[in-house]
């Protein structure tokens, strides 16, 4: 066994590369044709999720292997070698196939112990298998994998140590409330309707969401989706499929909206975003305050009075929001004059309106300011001019639409989380939430399972290896016993048939049992580390031609891909 396994996921590189380094299935497929064409591999196999891009391979030679599955992962990518290498990581024989049994059991997954990894590492196999780049090295790697998996859920409490990307998305946006109470009479909008978009679409019914749209580029997809949800016996959520044409709208309305597509742009533009929250339905407007405050100050303003504005030699609209133009560092630099001008100003009665908001009122900054103007009378002006002095901002209103975007590249666009009224979840922020998750006590135990099982598909994988050799040692021993019953017949040609047939069981015999204990002891030592130097002993011992060895392993691999073509169980 060669195994190799080079990808970056979450655990080495930052999102933002992640992102960049994603494939889509059409790029999954070409790089695994240049994978089996490139010298070093003979199979390959690629798993990609939200949070991982991991290329397998059996190669012949270790370093050349590396280099060519780095060299391939980059220029299917788009990223660059020199980027992307710092956050590579590798894994060889034994490593690879313990790595691949974590990420399988869900020990890898940001989300510990959760389960949709099986069904990613699933599809992986297929794809490989429908491409033929699979042989029987990763056919059985694949398939084990997802055995390991399941048997870790089923024997262990792995499901208590962690949960679904989805969940612990859904606890993210909910800041600590109950998902269920937190979903309550809600709206959710579902984009996608691949495997990640039909799971949050399932759990936000069974949390009890009171209505769930999907929304799909392929419009039987998120018909079939709502099908299921609609015909569900746990949940007696409304659903309904909508065109992608009519997200905008459906942001209007939508409370929660989830989106996982395979899109390689943003579906969500901030601006989008910013106009579903304005034209909710149903909804109390969402107020820009400072602008109301404007408004009051221009109405409160004594007739014939200039806007508050008029006469202030600090330029405002490079103040606000967020600074006062009242305290020293607004009128720092400040000659007498310009001061004399900004205290006429600052005992306008709009500015008084706005201090007294906020506790404060005309007297105190006065002082300041007579203070300020004796300095400048007797120095000639305040020597440095700073930045407005900074005060509390305005507090952020409450999020009205809360936005979960579990794709890879990024379907919203980041600059969501600075919108007012909206909260972002994303998987760069999953992934720093998930940094400080409990893990349950059941992680050991599958850390033991996983250590069992690489031990034992390590041992299958040596003992399989000298299988032929041994097939082939066996056939040579018949052609032995062929040859010399011919030989026998030529020196007694009046034996008898049953004579003949004593005669040749009783040769077998003796060749059988000569064997036996060499053969079966041979697959004892192979299966250990180490022992995948008795096949080539054993060729050499009896002469044995490595062309027919050669053959009878080209046989199995066939019969076994015939049977492999089924798909994975």
């Amino acid at each position: 066994m060669s195994l190799l396994v080079v990808g970056l996921s979450h655990r080495s590189a930052p999102v933002s590369v992640l992102e960049r380094a994603s494939l889509s299935v059409e790029a999954q497929t070409k790089l695994l044709q240049d994978t089996v064409a490139a010298e070093p591999a003979s199979e390959g196999a690629v798993l990609a999720t939200c949070n991982r891009i991991e290329l397998y391979a059996d190669v012949d030679k270790f370093h050349a292997g590396v280099a060519e599955l780095s060299t391939l992962l980059a220029q299917h990518s788009g990223v660059g070698l020199e980027e992307l290498t710092p956050y590579l990581y590798v894994h060889y024989e034994d490593r690879a196939v313990h790595h691949l049994f974590s990420v399988a059991c869900g020990l890898d997954s940001m989300v510990v112990g959760e389960g949709q990894i099986l069904g990613q590492i699933k599809d992986s196999l297929a794809r490989a298998q429908e491409t033929h780049t699979a042989g029987r090295l990763l056919n059985d790697l694949f398939q084990q994998a997802l055995r390991v998996g399941k048997r870790a859920h089923s024997e262990t409490g792995i499901d208590r140590a962690g949960q679904s990307l989805v969940t612990f998305g859904l606890e993210q946006l909910a800041l600590g409330t109950p998902v269920e109470s937190w979903t309550r009479g809600k709206k959710a909008l579902v984009i996608g309707a691949g495997s990640m978009s039909s799971l949050s679409a399932a759990t936000l019914a069974r949390a009890g969401i009171a209505e769930v749209v999907v929304a799909n580029r392929t419009p039987d997809r998120a018909e079939r989706l709502v099908r299921i949800l609609s015909e569900g016996d746990d949940t007696d959520v409304t659903a309904r499929a909508v065109p992608m044409t009519s997200v905008p709208f459906e942001l209007t309305r939508a409370d929660v909206v989830v989106s996982c597509t395979g899109a390689t742009g943003l579906v969500l533009t901030a601006d989008m975003i910013a106009a579903g929250v304005e034209g909710r339905v149903d909804e109390a407007p969402v107020v820009d305050l400072d602008a109301v405050a404007e408004e009051d100050a221009r109405e409160s303003a004594p007739a014939g009075q200039p806007p508050a504005e008029d006469g202030c030699p600090v330029d405002l609209p490079t103040v606000r929001p967020g600074f006062s133009v009242m305290g020293e560092a607004a009128v720092a630099g400040m000659d007498a004059a310009t001061l004399e001008q900004h205290g006429a100003w600052a005992a306008g009665s709009a500015v008084d309106r706005r201090d007294a908001a906020r506790g404060t009122g005309p007297e105190a900054d006065a002082e300041v300011i007579g203070a300020l103007a004796a300095t400048a009378t007797a120095i000639g002006r305040i020597p440095e001019r700073r930045r407005p002095e900074q005060v509390d901002a305005p507090p952020r209103p409450e999020p009205v639409l809360f936005l979960l975007d579990l794709a890879m590249p990024r379907d919203v666009d980041a600059a969501a989380h600075r919108l007012p009224g909206v909260r972002l979840v994303d998987i760069e922020s999953l992934a720093e939430a998930s940094a400080d998750a409990p893990m349950a006590a059941d992680v050991d135990q599958v850390r033991r399972i996983v250590s069992d099982e690489v031990a034992a598909f390590g041992a299958a994988q040596r003992a399989a290896h000298i299988t032929p050799t041994v097939v082939a040692l066996r056939a040579m021993a018949a052609d032995v016993v062929a040859g010399e019953m011919a030989r026998l017949e030529g020196r007694l040609p009046g034996l008898d048939d049953k004579h003949r047939a004593e005669i040749t069981q009783t040769v077998r015999r003796v060749v059988d049992k000569l064997l036996h204990a060499p053969t079966v002891r041979v697959k004892q030592l192979a299966a250990e580390p180490g022992g995948a130097g008795y096949a080539d002993a054993l060729r050499t011992l009896f002469d044995l031609d490595p062309e027919t060895v050669a053959s009878v392993s080209r046989a199995e691999e066939s019969t076994e891909k015939n049977a492999e073509n089924r798909g994975p169980g």
